[in-house]
C-alpha cells in the first residue's frame, strides 16, 4: 500500500443508510411524487420530527399568505365539516319531505277506506290528489264497470288500453300521449309534464288509468324516483277495485 494514499475503511453493507425514497440516487433531486410516496410509507415521520411541523409553511388557500401545516389542517377540517353539515341538512330536509308525503298518503288512504258511497271513490281520489299533494291536473278513467258517472266512465280507446296493459311502472315525462292529455286540459293549464299510473290488482290486467299533470316540466321527469307514485297506484287500484264488484 502506498503510504501517501489516504486510508480507507470498508463499510459493511448493513450500515449503508437506506435511500429515503428507495429509487433516487445519492445527491439526486427528489420530485414531489417521490417525497409524497415516502411520507405515505413512513406515517410516523412527523412523530419522530414533531419540531418540523411548526416550521413547515403552506400557502393559505384564500388569502395567499403562508401558514403552518397545523393551520392548514384546521382549515381542511373546517371545510370538510361544512360539507358534512350541508349533506346532513339535505338528508334531514329530504327525510322531512318524505315524512310529510307519507302522512298525506296515509290521510288519502283513510279517506278512501272510510267512504261508504263507493260511487264517490273516483272523485274522492281525484280531489285528494289535487288538495293533499298539490297536483293541479288529475284524471281518472275506468273500464269494465257499469254505471260510472262522467268523466270517470268515459270511453278509452283500445290503443291506450293496450298501452296501459304494458305499463308496469309509472310513466313520468313530457306530454307524449294526446288522449290522456286531453283529459287533463280541462283544468285549463298547459301540460309541462305528466305521469300515468295503471290501476290494477296484483298481476291482473288493469281496469283503469290515473293521470297526473303539471304545467311545470320538472314536476314529473323521466328517470325520477317513482316509489311514492307506485304506492299511490297500488292504493288507488285497491280502493277503486271495490267498484268491480258492483
Amino acid at each position: 500500500m502506498n503510504p501517501m494514499s489516504p486510508a480507507t475503511t470498508a463499510v459493511p453493507a448493513d450500515d449503508i443508510p437506506e435511500d429515503p425514497v428507495g429509487s433516487a440516487l445519492p445527491g439526486a433531486a427528489l420530485d414531489d411524487t417521490q417525497v409524497a410516496q415516502w411520507l405515505r410509507e413512513h406515517p410516523d415521520f412527523f412523530d419522530l420530527h414533531a419540531d418540523l411541523l411548526a416550521e413547515v409553511r403552506i400557502r393559505h388557500p384564500h388569502r395567499g399568505r403562508a401558514i403552518s401545516l397545523v393551520e392548514r389542517q384546521v382549515l381542511v377540517l373546517r371545510e370538510r365539516n361544512k360539507e358534512l353539515q350541508a349533506t346532513m341538512a339535505d338528508l334531514i330536509r329530504i327525510g322531512k319531505e318524505n315524512d310529510a308525503i307519507g302522512m298525506r298518503l296515509q290521510e288519502l288512504t283513510q279517506d278512501l277506506l272510510r267512504t261508504r258511497d263507493q260511487a264517490q271513490l273516483p272523485d274522492l281520489l281525484r280531489e285528494g290528489l289535487r288538495n293533499g299533494f298539490g297536483v293541479p291536473q288529475v284524471a281518472v278513467r275506468l273500464w269494465g264497470i257499469e254505471g260510472l258517472v262522467a268523466p270517470f266512465g268515459d270511453e278509452v280507446s283500445p290503443g291506450l288500453r293496450r298501452r296501459v296493459d304494458e305499463l308496469h311502472q309509472p310513466y313520468c315525462g313530457p306530454n307524449s300521449f294526446p288522449e290522456p292529455a286531453a283529459w287533463l286540459l280541462a283544468a285549463g293549464d298547459e301540460i309541462g309534464s305528466m305521469a300515468m299510473l295503471a290501476l290494477r290488482i296484483g298481476n291482473r290486467p288493469p281496469f283503469g288509468l290515473l293521470v297526473l299533470g303539471s304545467p311545470d316540466p320538472a314536476r314529473f321527469q323521466a328517470g325520477m324516483g317513482t316509489a311514492f307514485l307506485q304506492r299511490i297506484a297500488e292504493i288507488a287500484g285497491a280502493s277503486l277495485s271495490r267498484l268491480l264488484a258492483q
